[in-house]
């Protein structure tokens, strides 16, 4: 019987890591831009954001798959000009993981954003702050707590995923193998004292970063 497979768990780390770093700065843009502009076919692009969290993982994976793929123009384009292939790699896995997180770090950044009362970003611009000084001093603190919860919402739902990762990624270890694959080969192995404990990690970790965040902002919500 195998023990903990700490290298998919490290793999799972790093891709939940490298995903969070790409993905914050395009959903504080992307978020805040939702919140505080109006336009026609805002709901469309909203319904892109929503769209990879109601797509079953398997259909999303697979257009991915299709899509990035070395048939696919991108992945023709991604191997003759880059040299480098966007399935069954890490980036690979870091492309995809981008693409199904966005609405775990858009939609909370932006109802945050949305909760700020316009008056106080009004009457900053009227003191003579400048865009810069608005967004440090108002806007960033008072929305804070909800970039807190998508920050952690997105690491956590990196380091469960399953179907989308193993269509694009499969089960190579070292590679693309997450702790999530790691558990269902372990099941399919019928070793489930091994699949008890990396699950019971898993389910640690994840209930350990919710609930930090929760402090942080009823803490950050206690000093306002």
């Amino acid at each position: 019987m195998r023990r903990m497979d700490w290298q998919a768990l490290v793999l799972s780390l790093q891709l939940a890591g490298v995903t969070l770093l790409v993905l914050l700065p395009l959903g504080l843009w992307l978020g805040r831009w939702l919140a505080y502009t109006t336009f026609a076919g805002k709901a469309v692009i909203e319904a892109l954001v929503v769209l990879p969290l109601v797509l079953p993982p398997t259909v999303l994976g697979y257009y991915l798959l299709v899509s990035l793929g070395g048939a696919s123009p991108l992945g023709r384009w991604a191997a003759e000009t880059l040299d480098l292939r966007l399935t069954f790699n890490f980036t690979g896995l870091v492309v995809a993981s981008v693409i199904f997180n966005v609405p775990f770090i858009v939609q909370p950044v932006q109802r945050a954003f949305e909760a700020i009362p316009r008056q106080l970003t009004e009457a900053a611009a009227v003191s003579g702050l400048g865009w810069w000084a608005t967004w440090r001093r108002v806007e960033l603190p008072l929305a804070w707590p909800g970039i807190l919860s998508a920050m952690v919402l997105t690491f956590v739902h990196t380091m469960g995923e399953f179907g989308v990762v193993l269509m694009v990624g499969g089960s190579i270890p070292g590679e693309t193998k997450t702790i999530a694959i790691s558990i269902y080969d372990r099941v399919q192995a019928f070793d489930l004292a091994a699949a008890d404990r990396m699950a019971l990690l898993l389910l640690v970790l994840s209930l350990g970063a919710v609930t930090m965040s929760f402090f942080a902002s009823a803490r950050m919500a206690a000093r306002r």
